[in-house]
């Protein structure tokens, strides 16, 4: 019995949390998807094969798959429990170059990759998909992308001289709440780059990663709101472009110390 629940969902990927309970030591019908895939595992074990290679799949080592191959599943161990990423061509290709594959069909999970596979599903459960869940995404393809893609160097990786006017354009972007700003994805198509050159762009130029910056902004509209006696935290949320109250109240906590409404005790106090 296979099950497979949404994580986070944009044209440009998917992240699923899939759990197999089958136990069969046969390979499974062949397969075939349009996508890249990115699949880790969280607990257990199975075994795959694509083009005639076969592959034991447990916590230390990942799979890749491309599109157009053919893939077959067994599960000889009972089952297991993975995180199972869905790239669409263009995001792939706009990171490793318009005609690179996966030259290796599984990467090593070593205790950086592991790291980043566990604050992608951190970034997942505070809810900020657009900005955090797809920093962390971008970080995880990368490695998984410079393991498997040989000779061939991150498009973006690298500094390339205009991350200044980059960063200046992202920020205007981002203080002028324009439409595209909304996500990392329309922010960087507005710009004209890919969104691992955008994400990369903001930790080299200021030190901070781009969704923090974006929260910077953000906190700071929404205290400002609060000194003025804002009193709907569900309208202040909305304006603000949170998914709710709830996502503005961890924010808030999160980088603050202190919820909306304690905050707002402390900006306007009672004389």
């Amino acid at each position: 019995m296979l099950t497979a629940a949404p994580i986070a969902t944009r044209p440009d990927f998917g992240i699923s949390a899939v759990a197999c309970r089958s136990d069969h030591t046969r390979w499974s019908e062949p397969e075939v998807r349009a996508d890249y895939r990115v699949v880790l595992v969280r607990r257990g074990r199975f075994r795959r094969t694509a083009a005639g290679v076969p592959a034991d799949i447990d916590a230390t080592l990942a799979y890749v798959g491309a599109p157009g191959e053919e893939e077959s599943f067994a599960h000889p161990s009972g089952g297991d429990h993975c995180t199972a990423i869905s790239v669409a061509p263009e995001l792939w290709r706009s990171m490793a170059g318009e005609t690179a594959g996966p030259a290796a069909q599984t990467v090593y999970v070593d205790p950086q990759l592991d790291l980043a596979h566990r604050r992608l599903l951190a970034a997942a459960r505070l809810g900020d998909v657009d900005y955090a869940v797809s920093e962390e995404l971008l970080a995880l393809l990368a490695t998984a992308i410079s393991r498997t893609v040989t000779g061939l160097a991150l498009i973006g990786g690298a500094s390339t001289g205009h991350d200044r006017s980059l960063v200046v354009a992202a920020r205007e972007a981002i203080a002028e709440g324009h439409p595209a700003s909304g996500t990392l994805f329309s922010l960087a198509e507005l710009l004209g780059v890919s969104p691992y050159r955008l994400s990369r762009a903001f930790p080299r130029e200021l030190g901070v990663s781009v969704t923090r910056y974006r929260h910077r902004v953000r906190i700071g509209r929404a205290l400002d709101r609060l000194e003025a006696g804002e009193n709907s935290l569900s309208v202040l949320a909305a304006d603000l472009g949170y998914a709710d109250q709830a996502h503005l109240t961890r924010t808030m906590r999160q980088y603050l110390g202190h919820t909306p409404t304690a905050l707002r005790r402390l900006l306007t106090p009672v004389h």
